[in-house]
C-alpha cells in the first residue's frame, strides 16, 4: 500500500465557501467597530476629564501655578492600583496601615537624642550625650505633629535673620544670651542680630577679622565645620562668601540652638565630640572653627584635636577663639585664674605641635593653626613626639559608631615635598566639576573619571525633569533645606548649586562604596546615616527630601514604614518628597504615604514610560497639633 507524500498538499481553493466566509467576516468587523465608536462617544465627558488630568499630572490644588522661567511639560499620572476583582469568592480587604498623629508632647521628638534614654549611659567623656537610638519595640508608630500655629519659615535670605516664635517656641536663649546678642524676641518672631559670645560686633565683622589672617576669598576655603555652633551665625554669614559650613552642637546644651539654626535655613546637625568619631570622612573640611565652644581640647591626650586633624584636609585651618586665647586680657571676666588658663593654652599648643600643625597667627581673641600638606616631616619627628603615633591599618573614612583613636591619621604618601597628600583640590567653583582626587587616584573601586562625568550629566537631566513634576522645586526660594538620602557622588546636589538651597548629602553606611569623601572634594557637605535609625536632627528640618533607590537598598534590613515615619518626622508641612525606585516598590510606598495623608502621584522616568524605574512625588499636607484646650483631656496616640 502506498502512503501519500506528507509534503505534498492540494491548495486548490473552494471558491464559493471562501467567498461567503470573507463577506461574513467583513460584516462582523464593521459592526464591532460601529459599536465601539458609539460607546466611546457616550462617555465623552469622562474622557475629557481623564485627558485633562493626564496632561497636568497633578491634582488641581498642586498645579494652579506655573513656575517662572520653566517649560510646561506633559507629565502622565500613572495608576498601578488594581481595578478588577473576582466576584466569587469576594476579595479579602487589604490591611490598610494606620499612622495616627502622636501626642503634641512629641512635637520636638528626636529619637536618638532622647534625654530620658541618655541617662542610662556613661557620663565619662559625655558618652551619655551621644546617639542612643530606641530599640525596635520602642519605636513610635505615629506621625510627629507640628506645634499649633506652625507657619512656613521665612524665605532665604530673610530667614537668616528671622524665625517665627510658633515654630520654635523657646525663649530661654533670649534671656541667657541677651548680652551676647545671639537672639532677640520681638512680638511673634525671633530676630538673629548675628552676634556671638566672642563676636560682639556681629558675625560679619568677626569673619572679616579672620579674613585678614587667612584668605577666605580665593575659593581655597569652601567647606567648614563649626563645633559648638550656638545658633550658627558663623555658618550663616559664611554662606555669602561661598563657604558651606556644617554646624553642630549637642541636644539642648542651650535650648533648641540647632533647631534655631535649621529654622534659619543654615546647615546644622545635632552632634558632640565625646567618644565616637564625628560622622564625616577624613580630609573633608578646609576649615574647622571653635568660638567659646567649651570643648576640653587639651584633655585625654588631645583626643579631640586628633579627631579634628582626621577630618581636616591637608593644609586646612583650625581656628580657636575664646578661652584660653588672649586670657591675659579676659581672665577676670571668665572667672578663672591666670594659672589655669595658661596651663590650658600650653596643653593645646603642645598637642598642636605633636600633630605637626603650624601656628600661623594669634591676633587679639583669634588663634589660627594650619595642618601640614603632607606627613614627610611628621614621620621623622615621631621620635621626638612619643604621642600620638600613626594609626595602623584602620580605615580613616569609617565614622559610624566608630570609636575615636588616640593615634594620628596618616596622610596619603607623596613623592615630593611640595606635593599635596591625597591630591590638590581645585578652588571653588571649579572644584564642583573637577575630577575629585579620590577618583583620579583609583582609591574608589569601580569609579572612574568617565563615570563621574556621566553621573554629573545624568543628574542635570534628572533634576530638570524633577522640576517639571514638582513646581515647588522649580520655584526659586520655595525650598531651602534639602536632604538627599542616597547621594552616591553628589550629582543631585551639584545640579542645584545655582539655586538658593543647600543639600545635606547622605551616604548610607550600607552603600557598596563609601563616596562621602568625593562629595566633600566637590565642595559639598554631607554625613553618614543608617536609615534603619533616626537622623540626628529635629522634626521639620527639611523642605524637600530626595530618595533614590533607598528602599531597594534597605529591603529586608528594616521595615519600610519605619523609614517613612522618620522621613515624615524630619519633613516640614507642605514639603515634598521625590522617591525614585522600582515601580513595585513605589506602589507599596504610595499606599503608606496615602495612609499618612500625603498627596501622591507616580510619574514616568525621564527616559520615558518603558523604564521599570518610576518617580513618586509626595506632598505633605499642612496639619498641626490642636490648640492646648483640645488635647489636654486626650490620651497619647501611640500604637
Amino acid at each position: 500500500m502506498a502512503w501519500p507524500n506528507p509534503l505534498r498538499f492540494s491548495f486548490k481553493p473552494k471558491r464559493p465557501a471562501n467567498l461567503y466566509f470573507m463577506i461574513m467576516a467583513s460584516v462582523l468587523c464593521t459592526l464591532c467597530y460601529l459599536i465601539g465608536v458609539w460607546q466611546h462617544s457616550s462617555n465623552s465627558g469622562v474622557g475629557k476629564t481623564a485627558s485633562r488630568f493626564l496632561i497636568t499630572g497633578v491634582p488641581c490644588s498642586l498645579a494652579t501655578t506655573t513656575p517662572p522661567n520653566t517649560t510646561t511639560t506633559a507629565v502622565r499620572h500613572l495608576d498601578y492600583s488594581a481595578h478588577h476583582h473576582a466576584h466569587d469568592p469576594p476579595p479579602k480587604a487589604a490591611r490598610v496601615p494606620h499612622f495616627p498623629p502622636c501626642s503634641p508632647e512629641f512635637s520636638e521628638y528626636t529619637p536618638c537624642e532622647d534625654a530620658k534614654r541618655s541617662l542610662r549611659f556613661d557620663r565619662e567623656k559625655l558618652v551619655y550625650r551621644e546617639r542612643h537610638c530606641p530599640e525596635p519595640n520602642e519605636l513610635l508608630k505615629c506621625r510627629i505633629p507640628a506645634p499649633n500655629g506652625y507657619t512656613l519659615p521665612f524665605r532665604w535670605p530673610e530667614s537668616r535673620d528671622s524665625a517665627w516664635f510658633a515654630n520654635v517656641p523657646h525663649k530661654e536663649l533670649t534671656v541667657e544670651k541677651k548680652k551676647q546678642n545671639w537672639i532677640r524676641f520681638e512680638k511673634n518672631r525671633f530676630r538673629f542680630p548675628g552676634g556671638g559670645t566672642m563676636f560682639p560686633n556681629g558675625a560679619n565683622a568677626y569673619i572679616d577679622n579672620i579674613g585678614r589672617l587667612i584668605n577666605l576669598e580665593d575659593g581655597s576655603v569652601r567647606t567648614a565645620i563649626d563645633t559648638g555652633c550656638g545658633v550658627a551665625s558663623f555658618g550663616a554669614y559664611l554662606l555669602s562668601r561661598n563657604i558651606l559650613t556644617v554646624s553642630f552642637a549637642p541636644r539642648d546644651t542651650h535650648e533648641a540652638q540647632v533647631q534655631f539654626a535649621l529654622e534659619r535655613g543654615v546647615p546644622a546637625l545635632i552632634g558632640i565630640l565625646a567618644s565616637n568619631r564625628l560622622p564625616y570622612p577624613s580630609r573633608a573640611f578646609d576649615l574647622a572653627h571653635c568660638s567659646r565652644c567649651l570643648i576640653p581640647w587639651g584633655r585625654f591626650d588631645g583626643l579631640y584635636l586628633i579627631e579634628v586633624d582626621r577630618i581636616l584636609r591637608p593644609g586646612g585651618y583650625w581656628i580657636l577663639s575664646g578661652p584660653p586665647i588672649n586670657w591675659e586680657k579676659h581672665w577676670k571676666g571668665w572667672d578663672r585664674t591666670p594659672e589655669d588658663l595658661n596651663a590650658e593654652q600650653s596643653a593645646i599648643e603642645s598637642v598642636a605641635r605633636s600633630l605637626c600643625w603650624k601656628k600661623l597667627k594669634q591676633k587679639n581673641d583669634i588663634a589660627i593653626w594650619q595642618k601640614p600638606t603632607d606627613h614627610i616631616h611628621c614621620t621623622t619627628n615621631r621620635k621626638v613626639f612619643k604621642k600620638p603615633q600613626f594609626c595602623q591599618a584602620s580605615d580613616p573614612d569609617k565614622a559610624w559608631y566608630t570609636k575615636m583613636e588616640d593615634c594620628l591619621t596618616p596622610l596619603p604618601k607623596v613623592k615630593q615635598i611640595k606635593e599635596v597628600a591625597g591630591g590638590q583640590l581645585a578652588k571653588w567653583p571649579e572644584r564642583l566639576t573637577s575630577i575629585p582626587p579620590r577618583i583620579t587616584s583609583g582609591s574608589l573601586k569601580g569609579i572612574t573619571a568617565e563615570n563621574f562625568r556621566e553621573n554629573t550629566e545624568i543628574w542635570k537631566k534628572r533634576v530638570a525633569h524633577y522640576k517639571t513634576i514638582d513646581h515647588q522645586l522649580a520655584e526659586p526660594g520655595r525650598y531651602r533645606n534639602l536632604l538627599d538620602m542616597n547621594s552616591y557622588l553628589g550629582g543631585f546636589a551639584a545640579s542645584l548649586v545655582d539655586d538658593p538651597v543647600w543639600v545635606m548629602n547622605i551616604v548610607p553606611v550600607e552603600a557598596n562604596v563609601n563616596t562621602l569623601g568625593v562629595i566633600y572634594e566637590r565642595g559639598l557637605i554631607g554625613t553618614y546615616q543608617n536609615w534603619c535609625e533616626a537622623m540626628s536632627t529635629y522634626p521639620r528640618t527639611y523642605d524637600f527630601i530626595h530618595s533614590d533607590s533607598v528602599f531597594s537598598l534597605y529591603k529586608d534590613r528594616c521595615k519600610m514604614e519605619d523609614i517613612l515615619l522618620e522621613m515624615d518626622r524630619i519633613l516640614r508641612p507642605e514639603g515634598g518628597i521625590i522617591f525614585r525606585d522600582d515601580v513595585d516598590v513605589l506602589v507599596e510606598i504610595r499606599k503608606m504615604m496615602d495612609a499618612m495623608e500625603y498627596d501622591t502621584w507616580i510619574a514616568d522616568h525621564e527616559r520615558g514610560p518603558y523604564e521599570r524605574e518610576k518617580i513618586l512625588l509626595a506632598i505633605k499636607r499642612y496639619w498641626t497639633s490642636p490648640p492646648p484646650t483640645q488635647f489636654q483631656q486626650g490620651t497619647n496616640n501611640i500604637s
